[in-house]
């Protein structure tokens, strides 16, 4: 008989967690799995429990989240003393899911079903060392204005989905100067930017086509790098992200790269999988199909 862990947060993300696990069970049960529920009490619970729980006989770790779960996850997974690795199971129940959606795979009973099917994908993961403290991405490394909007869109989450459009509207309007050195794979430009942002998944916010090219498992991060413009330029370049039409633009630089680093003049937070953490100067390495995910 198949084990699987699934980890949920009863007040996380949509808050229906726990309707969704409820929904999802009968999948598990009518597939002959055996399931042991945890459920996290805590911020970084997650993490802790894919840090230090006995991974022996189980077939995933599954969680019933978004984005922020998964990043947990992955972080406890890869920082382990033991060195094990399980499967990872994402059942969508997050706000944010960019990585469900570059999986088109919305629906939690449809993640269900593909988890107990065994089906299973390489995941490269992101290696940040940002200013000596070790975080791991799976989704994207941002510096610029995807952390600054990030952090506007915290207080208006009043407004719900449209929090982050109002957030860029008003970013991009404060224009902030942003002075750094880029070191790409050996080369280095510098100058005033925009933002920085290397992604493993197309997809990132809410629904942001961000890097059309991006693959989880060929061993690459997409990094896109807009130079600073005017307001009016920066608000049609965003526009245009939804739909991936932002690539080409003649600010935007679209670089597939293996490693990459951000030393800024003045340094600042960073957003990593939308959790905002660690701070700069970075040095970005990919870690080529660390970690497979049922999907």
């Amino acid at each position: 008989m198949k084990k699987y862990y699934i980890a949920i947060n009863p007040f996380g993300g949509s808050k229906d967690g726990m309707d969704i696990l409820d929904r999802v069970l009968p999948i598990f049960t009518e597939a002959g799995a055996e399931v042991e529920i945890k459920e996290t009490r805590y911020a970084g619970h997650a993490r802790n429990m894919a840090n230090t729980l006995d991974f022996k006989g189980y077939e995933g770790f599954c969680v019933v989240g978004g984005d922020g779960t998964m990043h947990e996850v992955i972080n406890g997974m890869l920082s382990r003393k033991d060195g094990k690795k399980i499967p990872i199971g994402l059942i969508t129940a997050g706000t944010g899911n960019s990585f469900m959606r570059d999986m088109d795979c919305l629906d939690p009973m449809e993640a269900a079903r593909r988890i107990v099917s065994g089906k299973k994908r390489k995941l490269d993961v992101a290696k940040v060392d940002a200013a000596g403290e070790i975080i791991y991405g799976f989704n994207i490394v941002g510096w610029g204005l995807p952390t600054e909007i990030n952090i506007t869109a915290e207080r208006l989450r009043w407004m719900g989905g449209q929090r982050y459009n109002m957030a860029s509207i008003i970013e991009v309007l404060r224009n902030t100067r942003r002075l750094a050195k880029i070191k790409i794979d050996g080369q280095t430009i510098a100058g005033d930017f925009g933002f920085i942002l290397g992604c493993n998944t197309i997809h990132t916010g809410n629904a942001m086509k961000m890097a059309p090219l991006a693959q989880i498992d060929d061993g690459l991060i997409d990094l896109l790098i807009v130079r600073k413009a005017g307001r009016l330029k920066l608000m049609s370049l965003f526009t245009k992200i939804f739909k991936g039409g932002h690539v080409g633009d003649p600010i935007v630089l679209y670089h597939q790269a293996k490693e990459f680093s951000v030393i800024p003049l003045e340094n600042h937070i960073l957003n990593i999988d939308g959790e905002m953490v660690g701070n700069t100067p970075i040095h970005v390495k990919m870690l080529p199909q660390v970690l497979e995910v049922l999907v």
